[in-house]
Formats: structure tokens, C-alpha cells, sequence
């Protein structure tokens, strides 16, 4: 028996901060210039190095640094395009990206999971993927499902496996093909052809997208940028994510982390425009800091420094991912956990990002509690309730409510009373009680409620034929990573 998937419900809000103003971006993207054009960015790819010289760029091979001059930037940033598509696997999950609302992302990638019947933390396996990804289909709020954990059970091959995990439970968009060897890169593009139906499809509405880190303080990484070419040519978009550290990897300072952030960005988009001019690409600068006193990583740092990252995507013309981010460093459930997903929900339809959220994970996006999956949907639901907007109805005023009742009377057995006290929503996690009368924990009920979820939510399946040739796919890049791993 298969599951209703409902009907996704973006962020959509008439309330909008814009920190910067045109001149302060204008003087954010002259230092991302300055620093392509007189400091460089390290690319440690023959290919990547060759496509950059052939357009004129200022390439030192023994260093693998490449300068490129702002005409050749701005020349390639003009052919990146504003809005696509992100498709799901039916038209109404797609989600596209053109400013106009803010779709709901879950955290990615961790590497530990309280196990759901032990209790005890773990490395997370494949499955915990497949389970998440089901959990999500179920919750309306939630557009895109970016794998949540890894799938350690399948080492070199665990990206193909997690991108799996996702297209077969989940009708959402999927994030997939992440840190991948590029010699792998093709069976994810055969992956997403097959849940398409052709390549014309995924061009039109690809099912997965892709996000690479880039290496602090102006680096790529050698295999994720010639992974990201291969999806480039085939349609599939990619977003480049700096995460500069103020104190270690960027200067201690808000501005300083975002020019270097950008430097790195711009830099990757600058390639794949280049070598397939129109690739959709967006944008995502994740700046934390290094904790004075330990030296520790802080990804809770103020949220309207990732705001101001979202203005400076939008500056580029390109989609922005994060600009607010529920997920924060809290190693347990606890008082922390909830400031920072209040915090960072209440901000979410402010920072207009396109794709935005990040929720479900502690300890630095390392560690999945399944129940605060739960905790932080029902935060980011109180905020969309409180932020949307509303429509204004003068009848709504009740004045002849008022004028039934009077002074000194009350409203209990008023119809108007019963038909619309059922307009608010409540939270299930808050003032329930057990048999005894007893207030019931909240996380407790989040917990049940995610077992809930876990036990009925059963999406439609692809067709066979698919599945089948997902299979086949799996096979053959396993047969791959594992020849890979003997040859490391």
C-alpha cells in the first residue's frame, strides 16, 4: 500500500531584509574581481586549467593557479541563467528557482545517527538515507531533500548509493552526486537520465542537482571540478559552496569571509560557463567562524552574514543557496538546539534565498537525531504560519459577533466561534498530556511521531523498468569503486 505524497508548500513571504545596498554590492563583486584578477584561485585540474587558459585566462601551470581578468567574468557570468528548474518526479514537486518564494532544504551530509531502536549513536548506513528521504516525502513543507547522512556501507561508491537512497524514496527533488570520483561522475548522469526518461528530460527538469565545496581560502578541489564539468555538459545544475572560517581559512572579518567565499564561488562558475555557457549553476557562501578560545569551528555565527551572501548571489544573477540555516552546533536536544532553529527559521522567508533552510542535523551538521527532524519541521512551520503574510478581510473583524454577545458575555457558544477556532494551528508536540495529566516531553513526541512517519509513509515506487536500470547502474559503479579502491 502506497502513500499520498502531498503537495509541497514553499516559503513564500511579504516581509524581505536587504542588507546591502547597490553600492555595497557593487564594492563586494569589484573585491571578488580584484582578487581573481591579482591573486588567482588554485585549480588542480588539467582540464579545468586548459579550459581557463583557452579562454584567456592567465594560467601558472607549475602552480596550478589561474588569474582571470574581470572582462573574462563578467563575459562568462552573463551566460549563467537567473532561473531553472529543479525537477521532482512529478510537475507539481518542481521547484523553481527565480526569486519569487523559498524552498525548504534539509542538512546534508552527516556521518553519525542516533540508531532509532538502540538509542545509540552510529555511522550511518544507506538505509538511514532511504528513511529519511520517506520521512521527508511526507512533510509538506520540506521541497528538497538533500541526502542527510552518508552511506558508509558502500565506501568509495557512497554518493551513487545516497543519490539512490533518494530518487526511489522520495518524489522530491534529490541533491546526489556530491564528492564523487570523476570516473564515477558518468553513472550518476546515466542515474538521473533513467528517473528523467531521456536527456532532453533532465535537461528540461533534472531530478538531481549537485553542491561541491570548494578548499578555503581560494582553492577547488581537483576532483569535484572535473566532476561538476561532467554534470555541466549534461544538464544536471550545480552549486559551489565556500565555507570560509573567519580566523583560520578567511580574515576575522564578516566582509573579508564573503570576498573569499566569493572569489571561490564565482571562480567555479566561471568554468563550467565557460566550457557549456547556459549551465545552471547557483551560488552558496556558508561563512562560520573559528572559536577564539579553542579554536574549535562555530557554524552559528549571526545569520545576516549568510543574508548578505544571498544579496551577493542575486547580484551575480544566479540562485542562491542558504541565507538562513536551522541546523546548528548543538551536540545533543537540548536548550541550544532550539535557539538556533528558532533563530534560523524565523529567517527563512526573510533572507530570499531560493533554496534555504538546512535543517535536521547537530553537532555542525554532523550528527542526525531522528527526532529533531520532527522538532525543527514543527519551528520552521511556526515561523512560515507567523511570516507568510495573511489576507486582510474585514469581516473578519466579527462586529456583529461582537454586537450578539455584547458587554460582560462570552464567545463559547457562538457558531462563528465553532467554525473558526479550527483556523489555528496548534503544534502536536506542545501542552499534550499522558493518562495521568501529566505534561508530555516534547521530544518524546517528535520521536514517536518520526517512528510514525517511518512505519506508514510509503511513497510510489518509479516504475519497474527504472528501478531495474538503477540497479544495473549501481552495479556496474560498484564493480568501478571497488577496482578504484584496489588501485588507491
Amino acid at each position: 500500500m502506497y502513500s499520498d505524497t502531498p503537495d509541497i508548500i514553499p516559503f513564500t513571504s511579504p516581509f524581505k531584509v536587504e542588507l546591502l545596498t547597490q553600492a555595497q554590492l557593487e564594492t563586494l563583486q569589484g573585491g571578488t574581481l580584484r582578487l581573481l584578477d591579482e591573486v588567482g584561485v588554485h585549480f588542480p585540474s588539467q582540464r579545468a586549467l586548459e579550459i581557463l587558459a583557452d579562454h584567456g585566462a592567465q594560467v601558472d601551470w607549475e602552480t596550478e593557479s589561474v588569474r582571470i581578468p574581470p572582462d573574462l567574468v563578467q563575459k562568462a557570468m552573463s551566460t549563467a541563467p537567473r532561473s531553472f528548474v529543479l525537477g521532482g518526479r512529478e510537475e507539481r514537486f518542481d521547484l523553481l528557482l527565480d526569486g519569487s518564494c523559498s524552498y525548504l532544504c534539509t542538512d546534508g551530509t552527516g556521518v553519525h545517527i542516533v540508531d532509532l531502536e538502540t538509542q545509540e549513536m552510529r555511522a550511518s548506513r544507506k538505509e538511514d538515507v532511504a528513511r529519511m528521504a520517506r520521512v521527508c516525502d511526507a512533510l509538506p513543507l520540506i521541497s528538497f531533500y538533500w541526502p542527510m547522512v552518508s552511506a558508509q556501507d558502500y565506501g568509495h561508491a557512497a554518493p551513487l548509493h545516497q543519490c539512490h537512497a533518494g530518487l526511489t524514496n522520495t518524489l522530491k527533488h534529490v541533491r546526489g552526486g556530491m564528492t564523487l570520483p570523476p570516473q564515477l561522475a558518468p553513472y550518476i548522469v546515466e542515474m538521473a537520465t533513467a528517473v528523467a526518461g531521456n536527456t532532453q528530460a533532465l535537461r528540461r527538469r533534472p531530478p538531481i542537482c549537485a553542491n561541491f565545496c570548494t578548499i578555503a581560502p581560494l582553492a577547488q578541489d581537483g576532483h569535484s571540478i572535473e566532476t561538476a564539468l561532467v554534470y555541466a555538459e549534461a544538464g544536471i545544475p550545480t552549486s559551489f559552496m565556500a565555507m570560509p572560517t573567519m580566523g583560520s581559512t578567511a580574515p576575522a572579518t564578516p566582509l573579508g569571509a564573503l570576498a573569499v567565499g566569493d572569489a571561490e564561488v564565482v571562480s567555479g562558475m566561471v568554468l563550467l560557463q565557460l566550457a557549456y555557457p547556459g549551465a545552471p549553476v547557483f551560488h552558496s557562501i556558508l561563512v562560520s567562524l573559528m572559536e577564539p578560545r579553542t579554536g574549535g569551528y562555530v557554524s552559528m555565527v549571526p545569520v545576516f552574514w549568510s543574508m548578505m551572501a544571498a544579496q551577493l548571489a542575486h547580484a551575480w544573477n544566479v540562485p542562491s543557496l542558504g541565507g538562513a540555516r536551522v541546523s546548528g552546533d548543538a551536540l545533543d536536544v537540548s536548550w541550544q538546539s532550539g535557539w538556533e532553529g528558532g533563530f534560523g527559521s524565523a529567517l527563512i522567508p526573510l533572507c530570499g534565498s531560493e533554496v534555504t533552510g538546512l535543517l535536521g542535523l547537530l553537532g555542525s551538521a554532523m550528527i542526525l537525531y531522528p527526532e529533531q527532524m520532527i522538532l525543527d519541521y514543527e519551528i520552521c512551520q511556526f515561523a512560515y504560519d507567523v511570516l507568510h503574510g495573511f489576507e486582510f478581510d474585514a469581516a473578519d473583524m466579527a462586529l456583529g459577533v461582537i454586537k450578539g454577545v455584547g458587554p460582560r458575555g462570552h464567545f463559547l457558544a457562538q457558531k462563528h466561534t465553532r467554525k473558526r477556532i479550527r483556523d489555528f494551528r496548534l503544534s502536536p508536540l506542545l501542552r499534550q498530556k499522558d493518562s495521568d495529566g501529566n505534561l508530555r516531553d516534547p521530544r518524546e513526541m517528535a520521536l514517536e511521531e518520526f517512528k510514525r512517519l517511518d512505519e506508514t509513509h510509503h511513497p510510489q515506487p518509479l516504475p519497474r523498468e527504472v528501478l531495474a536500470e538503477l540497479d544495473r547502474i549501481l552495479a556496474a559503479a560498484d564493480r568501478e569503486a571497488e577496482k578504484k579502491g584496489r588501485d588507491d
